[in-house]
């Protein structure tokens, strides 16, 4: 029953080297819609194989063995559980594949469906040459059960049998079976050892729902009458069955003609229809020769006793009866050794015969070898075997390599009509294949194009803020962020810039590789820790390092994640060595608090840069720092006032462009670990929340750190996906950009910033 379901859907699993892709897709269909899609990746990656099979091409059985191996893994279950589930879903399959008319005419009841699945691998095959099917025969006993007998050239996948037939019987015979393993056997015929599995077929008729009766008063007289007008049309049934019997040529008892009566009354049944054959046959010899041209009859010992016409003028030998027919044929399928008791034993099974090259012609020898396929019939009176058969031919092509004929067919030969069909069927099936493997060539260049999408998209995330990068790739003009706040300003920010100390010396004493490789060690460091703290990198010069906090997604802890993040910078500053002492660097860093406008500028290799005399002011701070210090404006020691860090007056000094100014000095954060402010993992893991803050501004390394918690860090997620969601609103034109700027301004306004003194809007980037 396995094979016969996949043949039907272009495939047989019990292929001796390989397999169709249809019973992998099938197995992968049967995941998914079971146990989901994760699932199925999983399986796919323990099992190694590729993600989609194409129905035609054939595949490595290991293939499939390897899926219902890590399956049972994955699902923690047998492997018999798994493949009759399999069986199951396969049978679904293939009807919802469209097979689904053609495994119902197969036969009228269970037995007749099983003891045609034979017959249809070897129709099958004719399209599908690489098949091995498995071979079936029913055996009845007295008590109604059936003992089915399944013969294989694999081991183990006999559970997929009761799994199919099963679901066969409660679906298309409105019928429960149980399936019992009897005896499990290995048999040595032709071409090796099969196994042999015999399995007790129980079947049991389902009952249909009763009608509920209608319950009457028998003092009304209505039991009565009904029970007299039931048993007039009894009466009257039996009547019109009697009347209707055939005459029979015989004298039936009294006995029998009840019988036939009750028979006919329940035409339901099987085997009900008792057919009548002449005393004589009532054909000449020549005429049966002539009108079966491909047949041959042979006795017990395999002696021939008779042969059709045509296969004489193929098979000369054949002219001389009392040859053995194995001396001129070999049996191809099915696989079993040339016997009677064979051959009797897969009765039920379409046989094909190979003819011996040295037994034919001298000018057909060069030709492929005849092969002729057909029905065995056992004559018990007799005693002798009838090979009813055709010429297996799959094309024209074939036909012309046999230097044969239409004409040498029978006229009521269905092979005649095969050839013609199976032609276009066979360019079809070509042009199919074809249509299969462009698809998975697009699906292999889409994939890989996607990939390189990511790699696209990853580069320019890293260059620009995610919203702003994806309204540039739909073609809009940005020239400020406006999506933001009006304007593109920002109220309230926090920016820091660093640099190197005797920077120049260095340089001077080095060779540029050195250099090269000391800032690439440096700045790999300082983007790590941009996305422990969900800073914004805004660019490098030279030694120089920017970032700021509250920018592109304003935030309200910007001043303290910048100072987080400046602290983790001096600790990471002491693991880059000077190329010149061996000791390792120092830097100083700045960091002031103010406002600024924010916008992309340029068409070529565009930057999104900050505006603003907040700009400058931070980069005064850096360079009247000192080294190994963190040197803070009078502002943004207001902000980070109270907030857990230890802070020390630096005094009053002289900025240049500023006047005199108090500033300060950031020693350390109180409260934090530096495990947690340089993003080091400790024994717990970051949580799906965390994880999803580091994403947040696209930084792929941020997938490797551990994501230090803020007071804020679920607002900067909402703030996040309000700018991509206003910003798909703006693509889809859905709201005008006035709309987006003043929903965005309104749920994501943080502090202003007011000193009493003016500030300029125009760029100072120094």
């Amino acid at each position: 029953m396995l094979d016969f379901l996949r043949c039907n859907a272009k495939l047989c699993l019990e292929r001796l080297h390989g397999q169709y892709g249809f019973i992998n897709t099938c197995l992968k269909s049967l995941i998914i819609e079971k146990f989901g899609e994760e699932t199925w990746e999983t399986l796919k990656t323990q099992a190694e194989v590729q993600d989609t099979f194409m129905t035609y091409t054939v595949y490595d059985d290991v293939i499939t063995l390897k899926l219902i191996q890590e399956a049972c893994k994955i699902l923690d279950v047998s492997e018999d559980v798994v493949l009759k589930l399999f069986g199951e879903y396969f049978f679904t399959f293939c009807k919802m594949s469209g097979y689904d008319r053609m495994l119902r005419t197969l036969g009228g009841n269970l037995t007749e469906f099983i003891e045609n699945l034979d017959a249809l691998h070897s129709y099958l095959a004719l399209s599908y040459q690489e098949m091995n099917a498995p071979s079936f025969r029913v055996e009845k006993r007295t008590d109604g059960a059936m003992l089915l007998h399944y013969y294989s050239d694999r081991r183990g996948l006999y559970h997929i049998v009761p799994g199919i037939i099963e679901s066969v019987a409660r679906d298309f015979f409105n019928s429960e079976v149980t399936m019992e393993i009897l005896t499990q056997s290995e048999e040595k015929e032709r071409t090796g050892e099969k196994e042999h599995v015999i399995f007790l077929v129980q079947q049991k008729a389902k009952r249909p729902k009763r009608k509920t009766k209608k319950t009457t008063n028998p003092e009304s007289g209505d039991s009565h009458k009904d029970k007299e007008k039931a048993l007039d049309v009894a009466f009257q049934t039996t009547k019109e069955n009697y009347s209707a019997l055939s005459c029979c040529p015989e004298k039936k008892s009294h006995w029998d003609i009840v019988k036939s009566v009750v028979k006919f009354g329940k035409g339901n049944l099987s085997h009900t229809f008792d057919p009548v054959y002449p005393e004589r046959l009532w054909v000449e010899e020549r005429t049966f020769c002539n009108a079966f041209p491909f047949h041959i009859v042979f006795d017990e010992e395999l002696r021939i006793k008779q042969a059709g016409v045509n296969i004489q003028k193929f098979v000369p030998g054949l002219r001389r009866p009392g040859g053995r027919v194995d001396k001129y044929f070999t049996v191809v399928h099915p696989q079993v050794t040339f016997t009677i008791f064979s051959i009797r034993k897969f009765i039920n099974s379409q046989f094909v015969l190979r003819a011996h090259r040295e037994m034919l012609p001298d000018s057909r020898r060069n030709q492929p070898m005849l092969k002729l396929r057909g029905q065995m019939i056992w004559m018990e009176s007799i005693q002798c075997m009838m090979y009813l058969c055709s010429p297996k031919l799959r094309s024209l092509e074939e036909l012309e390599e046999q230097k044969m004929y239409i004409s040498d067919i029978a006229q009521h030969d269905t092979t005649r009509d095969l050839i013609l069909l199976n032609q276009q069927r066979l360019a079809e099936i070509e042009l199919s294949n074809q249509l299969e493997r462009k698809k998975e060539e697009l699906r292999i260049l889409s994939k890989n194009l996607e990939a390189e999408k990511k790699k696209t998209e990853t580069l320019l995330y890293s260059m620009l803020p995610k919203h702003v990068a994806n309204l540039l790739k739909e073609g809009k003009e940005i020239c400020i962020s406006y999506l933001l706040s009006p304007s593109g300003e920002f109220n309230s920010c926090t920016i820091l810039f660093s640099d190197i100390v005797t920077f120049t010396n260095i340089c001077s004493a080095c060779e540029p590789i050195q250099i090269v490789n000391m800032l690439n060690s440096m700045y790999s460091k300082f983007d790590r820790l941009t996305s422990v703290h969900n800073v914004y990198k805004v660019e490098t010069i030279g030694d120089a390092y920017m970032v700021v906090g509250g920018v592109p997604v304003p935030i309200a802890s910007h001043a303290i994640r910048v100072a987080n993040f400046a602290l983790g910078m001096r600790t990471a500053a002491r693991e880059v060595m000077n190329p010149i002492t061996g000791e390792p660097i120092q830097i100083r860093v700045g960091i002031h608090t103010g406002p600024v406008l924010a916008g992309v500028v340029g068409e070529k290799m565009p930057r999104y840069c900050l505006f603003g005399d907040t700009v400058n002011t931070a980069s005064r701070m850096e360079s009247h720092g000192l080294p190994n210090k963190i040197h803070l404006s009078p502002t943004a020691f207001r902000y980070l006032q109270n907030q857990g860090f230890e802070i020390v007056e630096r005094g009053e000094i002289e900025v240049k462009g500023k006047g005199k100014m108090t500033t300060y000095i950031l020693r350390q954060n109180l409260y934090a670990t530096e495990n947690e402010i340089m993003g080091r993992a400790e024994k717990q893991h970051s949580s799906h929340t965390d994880q999803m803050e580091a994403d947040a501004l696209g930084n792929l390394a941020s997938k490797t750190i551990a994501v230090m918690k803020y007071a804020d860090s679920q607002q900067l997620l909402t703030s996040s996906s309000l700018a991509y969601e206003a910003e798909a609103r703006l693509c889809n034109g859905e709201h005008t950009k006035g709309d987006a700027e003043q929903q965005l301004s309104d749920q994501m306004r943080t502090q202003h910033f007011s000193d009493g003194n003016a500030h300029s809007r125009f760029c100072v980037l120094l």
